[in-house]
């Protein structure tokens, strides 16, 4: 079933808020990766394709986001692969050039100040990609802590990471709600009865979540991932 409300018909609580970084406090992933291939003169779809389903490219993402594969070895991989499909594609800054089509979705932004200032913890959960990925936040002011991937050697969906998250933050995961654009890294979250709401706009997901804040039930709906019971 999809719902936040415990089995008895009491409503879930959440003491803090574990958030995701591209797609969530910026503008969607999708669009920054049609907007890469548009530049390259590629189909809108190739680059985003690419790292999903073209196995070389998605392994070294995969190596990538561990911190087994540094930030030129990720581009040569990619490179490899779009001037496979067309583009000439110089390897060197290439990650650079895409993080700065991820635009910062100001209002996921400004929630994430005040949820500090209101003095709910906030960790960010991220999958890296690249050094120069976070360039644009203040990652002190945004968050309690920032557990990246390639820093840990664990990757979303992996409940590790996000075990990190919690002992880190210092609530325990069952008091914690994760909000992730993909559905399968909520899934690898609630392994670890940490609450989900899949983000698809400010305003929804700001409701969803300040209700869990408030310890209120979240009616059912496409915003909330599942816990079993």
């Amino acid at each position: 079933m999809t719902t936040t409300t415990q089995a008895d018909g009491s409503s879930s609580r959440a003491d803090a808020v574990l958030i995701d970084y591209g797609g969530v406090l910026t503008l969607p992933i999708k669009d920054a990766f049609a907007d890469f291939s548009a530049e390259l003169g590629l189909p809108p779809d190739t680059a985003l394709r690419l790292v999903a389903e073209h196995e070389p490219t998605r392994r070294a993402l995969v190596d990538h986001e561990k911190g087994l594969l540094d930030d030129a070895g990720f581009e040569h991989a990619f490179a490899a692969a779009l001037c496979g499909g067309g583009a000439d594609v110089p390897a060197e800054g290439l990650l650079t050039r895409l993080g700065q089509r991820l635009d910062l979705d100001e209002a996921m932004i400004d929630w994430v100040r005040d949820l500090r200032r209101r003095g709910v913890p906030v960790a960010m959960v991220s999958n890296s990609l690249g050094r120069d990925c976070y360039a644009r936040i203040d990652q002190d002011e945004l968050f309690d802590v920032s557990v990246i991937s390639a820093e840990v050697g664990v990757r979303k969906p992996s409940r590790e990471i996000y075990r990190i998250a919690t002992e880190r933050l210092g609530v325990a995961p069952g008091r914690c709600v994760l909000v992730d654009d993909l559905q399968h890294n909520l899934d690898g979250a609630a392994r670890l009865d940490i609450l989900g709401v899949r983000h698809r706009d400010a305003r929804e997901t700001i409701s969803q979540v300040e209700s869990l804040l408030a310890g209120a039930a979240v009616a059912p709906g496409p915003t909330s991932t599942t816990k079993e019971r």
